[in-house]
């Protein structure tokens, strides 16, 4: 059936030129023909909506992520190191992918294929994908916690702090809530909408037994997600152990976790019945909160969840041994954690800085998510990456937005409950000993040197976008990927390995693929747009232009079915090193190991929840790229260290969008 999958997709897909793409190691959001027609709105306020069919009813039938053949996985390999390697480098690296293919691979595979065979319940990625991200040692910070931020309200009086963070907390526990109950609208990705994404078809799937439902969306070309990780989104934290962190889920918690000048407060949401406080009371505790004249602390113990890994265990081990035990328990259980920041923002930038990382004072980065509200209403989710890859994170942030635009609870002029707020409200008090107070004292000296070597510019390119590409039959994302690729190399005078992420969230407990998207195509175009503007004909780089795009979405398409490379090799590598075997040379070839060096790590998002998204660059020489493609303008969010220098990059890729639309004019390249 999933052989029957792909062919039908990537022909529907190539029909309709729409795909979801996630970004793991990053951000990662993109998504076109999201449904956006929800369920019936429910007249109680304790749910969004009441979906028809239940929001875990594709679960148990959705195809399993599929191992993609040896000889398909290598053939791939070698198509994306052509681009970056001289001819004698690849010839090595040819020689050692065929011996790979006939020996260890072989093997490899095989134990891989029989392994998966055993695990029907699963993917042969999820473990290893959890193993990789819980066994980093690395801080959290800037290393994997992206984030998104809100657009603003559209009724400016409502973007006020405390309205803001009333609402959008209330929200937050109506997603909660739907969801547990099996209401909330299943995630289902609509190639034709006005078949599938219908009341007469929910009507009719509803009653379809859910070991059969998948089959019957198949039918009216519609895709069921994976919406396995959604249950981590709340009540949910990241705890350092040495060695390897552990997640811990505790759906008993009833208490939001509230930071502001790194004090640390708690507060029920929940009632005991299970319904959500009443919303005058929450914004009654809040405005407590934000009116508390607690000093900010001297050792400020959020700033231990920015350390490294092993760092912040021992730390963990001697704040439990110090009597702490039970807050931190609290802490963890806490459905998530509400950040209200002092600081208005100056501008886009300064919201990237300050949602992206911050001072480290007045955030739990471990939580699954955080939500951060600046003084000025400025709104955005800091997420730890492990639990999940975004597309429960973006779906529950298109609901918040569209909730609380739509439905808000409190307004302006309402008066807060006349509640015992001080009586109601704990502010968490932590015993620090010597030892524990330099460790914070360092963690904040770590932080402050990481952070100070980021770099974040912003660019808008006004000229056209997605309308314009598409009317040309070109592949938006393609072209935004070219720009990248010909920015670089104007910049740089090299192709390097690039990183873009698609979600396998149509299969069962699938997390992301590769797309690697400088190809043989994208080189012999940019060193054509870049170093011989002159040589060439319109004609003959607009039909470089037509190559890229029609060669990317091709690697879209496999990505998207699981027929990339990189997680097959990942894999098949973690095998070997569990088994205690001694890596075959595919894996210590220098090529393998600078295919893996993402100098361009993107992630592209689009959402009309979302303002922008970012992240940090995933090696010391590298750009984070977020970008957003949108009908009529392409705007980029870049990241870098002091290696690489991010104004000139933009400039670069300003320059080489301006080129690529000149050519689609008609007009020759001065």
């Amino acid at each position: 059936m999933a052989g029957l999958l792909s062919l039908h997709c990537v022909a529907s897909l190539k029909k309709s030129g729409s795909l979801i793409h996630f970004r793991s190691a990053g951000l990662g959001v993109y998504m076109r023909h999201y449904s956006s027609k929800k369920a019936s709105s429910s007249s109680s306020s304790e749910y969004l909506h009441q979906s028809v069919v239940p929001s875990m009813h594709y679960q148990k039938s959705l195809p399993r992520l599929p191992i993609p053949k040896l000889e398909d996985t290598i053939r791939r390999y070698l198509a994306a190191q052509k681009p970056l390697l001289d001819d004698d480098q690849f010839r090595t690296t040819e020689k050692l992918a065929q011996d790979f293919q006939n020996g260890a691979g072989k093997q490899l595979h095989e134990e891989l294929v029989a392994q998966d065979k055993n695990n029907k319940h699963t993917s042969y990625i999820s473990a290893p994908w959890f193993d990789m991200y819980l066994s980093s040692r690395d801080s959290v910070v800037l290393n994997f916690n992206p984030f998104m931020s809100f657009n603003p309200d559209p009724k400016i009086e409502y973007n006020d702090q405390l309205l803001r963070a009333t609402n959008m907390v209330c929200s937050a526990v109506r997603f909660m809530k739907t969801l547990r109950a099996g209401l909330l609208e299943p995630e289902v990705f609509h190639l034709n909408p006005v078949k599938s994404d219908t009341d007469s078809f929910k009507n009719f799937i509803r009653w379809v037994p859910s070991s059969l439902s998948w089959y019957g969306a198949y039918m009216v070309n519609a895709y069921p997600l994976d919406m396995s990780q959604y249950f981590r989104l709340f009540n949910s934290t990241r705890i350092p152990k040495h060695g390897r962190d552990e997640l811990f889920t505790d759906e008993k918690g009833r208490h939001l976790l509230v930071m502001r000048k790194g004090n640390m407060y708690v507060f029920d949401i929940i009632d005991r019945d299970g319904n959500l406080v009443k919303p005058a009371e929450i914004q009654s505790h809040l405005k407590y909160i934000l009116s508390d004249s607690t000093p900010a602390p001297a050792f400020p113990l959020s700033v231990l969840t920015s350390e490294n890994r092993d760092v912040w265990a021992g730390l963990r081990d001697k704040l439990i041994g110090a009597g702490n035990a039970e807050d931190l328990r609290v802490v963890d259980s806490a459905l998530f954690c509400l950040c209200l920041d002092d600081e208005s923002m100056r501008d886009h930038i300064h919201i990237s800085h300050n949602m992206l990382h911050g001072n480290g004072c007045n955030r739990w980065y471990d939580k699954s998510f955080s939500l951060i509200v600046t003084k000025d209403g400025q709104a955005a989710i800091n997420f730890e990456h492990s639990w999940g890859d975004g597309v429960a994170v973006l779906r529950f942030q298109n609901e918040v937005f569209k909730d609380t635009t739509e439905k808000p609870l409190v307004h302006p002029g309402s008066a807060a409950a006349a509640v015992d707020s001080a009586s109601a409200v704990r502010r968490l008090q932590f015993k620090l000993n010597k030892e524990l107070e330099n460790g914070i004292q360092k963690a904040k000296e770590n932080i402050d040197s990481a952070v100070s070597k980021l770099t974040i510019d912003a660019m808008e390119f006004k000229r056209g976008g997605k309308e314009q590409l598409k009317k040309n039959r070109l592949s938006p994302d393609a072209i935004a990927q070219l720009a990248f690729q010909m920015g670089f190399l104007r910049q740089y005078g090299q192709t390097v390995a690039t990183y873009e992420s698609c979600s396998t969230a149509a299969f069962k407990h699938g997390r992301t693929e590769t797309i690697r998207p400088a190809t043989v195509q994208t080189k012999k175009c940019s060193h054509a747009f870049v170093q011989q503007p002159g040589k060439h004909s319109v004609a003959e780089l607009q039909a470089m232009l037509d190559e890229c795009s029609k060669y990317h979405g091709q690697l879209t398409k496999e990505a998207a079915m699981g027929q990339g490379f990189d997680r097959h090799l990942f894999a098949m590598r973690y095998l070997a090193a569990s088994k205690g075997q001694a890596l075959p040379s595919l894996y210590t070839d220098p090529a393998y190991a600078a295919i893996n060096h993402n100098i361009l790590s993107t992630s592209t998002l689009t959402s009309p929840a979302v303002s922008l998204g970012g992240f940090a660059p995933v090696v010391p020489d590298g750009f984070g790229v977020g970008y957003g493609i949108h009908d009529n303008w392409i705007g980029c969010n870049v990241s870098s260290y002091p290696a690489r220098n991010v104004h000139e990059f933009l400039q670069c890729v300003h320059k080489s969008l301006e080129d690529i639309f000149t050519v689609l004019d008609g007009k020759p390249l001065s």
